[in-house]
């Protein structure tokens, strides 16, 4: 009798939106599973998706529970790494989860858990726009800044939790409160929260007529494609506005260049996915100038290229490599 195929499962849980999926060894896609998420749904009902997603993409697959090699998660929020619990995760109403442990229970592989900014990362480290480089910084502006890195193929991250928690540098000192409790963090002027509540102003102001015309004033209804038509349509204060941002995450990105000095810098998000050149263009101008002057021209800020299976492909290919 043949043995079967050793399958691996991806799984990333976002805010939003779950997503599961299946590969060979070879990292082939097998089968998929998307279903939405609720911030509000708690605990039970979240694990509840979890389990029924994995199930999803194995009988998909065509595969047999046995088959499952390893299983690994990118999850929001603070991570315990070594032992798989999810500290916080306020997107989904998460504390001090052990989630590796929930689903090890019921398919008996080795699990591991990382956050899913650290699997989006490691995602675009192995098999993206960073696979050729050896030490990469990951910067994603979001709701608010997801940050991540993988050194000599290793994510970096503290004694047991997540780390590189890049939105919470400070770099307005008189800045506002951030949603943390400091004053001044680059979630409060670079994330795309902050860049819409700018762009409302503007709109509300009568500078951006477009803007005004096809989203109003509603901080909800201005997302990263809405902003990028704004450009587009001739609102040149959003620009200008896109443009400080840039300038925000390149002072944060030179900082942490002359600290771990990575070939490749990899931007991510709704945000950079709508306007990649100007987000790149401008990003990468503002980091050369805010390094030291020999790590100038050492790196290259580059777009995410794997969209949602950035995740999902970087906690699989974590697990496999640290299956214990």
């Amino acid at each position: 009798m043949a043995t079967q195929s050793k399958v691996h499962i991806g799984l990333d849980i976002g805010g939003t939106k779950m997503l599961a999926v299946a590969y060979d060894e070879s990292y082939n896609v097998l089968a998929r599973s998307r279903c939405k998420t609720k911030g509000n749904e708690g605990k039970e009902a979240v694990l509840g998706r979890v389990e029924r997603s994995i199930s999803n993409v194995i009988e998909e697959s065509g595969a047999s529970t046995d088959s499952v090699a390893t299983i690994g998660i990118g999850c929001p929020g603070q991570v315990n790494m070594t032992d798989g619990t999810v500290i916080g995760a306020v997107n989904i109403g998460w504390d001090n989860v052990k989630l590796a442990e929930f689903v090890r229970a019921r398919y008996a592989c080795p699990v591991t858990v990382i956050n899913d900014v650290d699997a989006g990362v490691f995602g675009e480290s192995q098999f993206g726009v960073a696979k050729d480089a050896v030490n990469v910084l990951g910067v994603f502006p979001g709701t608010g800044i997801g940050g991540g890195a993988v050194i000599d193929g290793k994510i970096v991250s503290g004694n047991h939790h997540s780390a590189m928690e890049i939105g919470h540098m400070q770099i307005i000192p008189n800045g506002v409160r951030c949603g943390c409790g400091q004053i001044g963090c680059a979630e409060t002027v670079a994330s795309r929260l902050a860049i819409a509540a700018q762009a409302a102003q503007a709109a509300y102001r009568g500078q951006a007529p477009w803007l005004l015309e096809h989203a109003g004033t509603d901080i909800s209804l201005i997302r990263s494609g809405v902003l990028a038509s704004a450009i587009e349509n001739g609102d040149t204060v959003i620009e200008r506005i896109i443009k400080r941002a840039c300038r925000h995450l390149g002072h944060i990105i030179g900082s942490v260049v002359n600290l771990i000095n990575p070939e490749v810098v990899v931007l991510g998000g709704g945000l950079v996915e709508a306007m990649p050149e100007l987000f790149v263009t401008h990003t990468q101008k503002h980091a050369s100038k805010h390094c030291i002057p020999v790590l100038k021209n050492t790196f290259e800020v580059r777009a995410a290229s794997l969209g949602d299976d950035a995740n999902v492909l970087g906690a699989a290919a974590w697990a496999v490599n640290n299956q214990t």
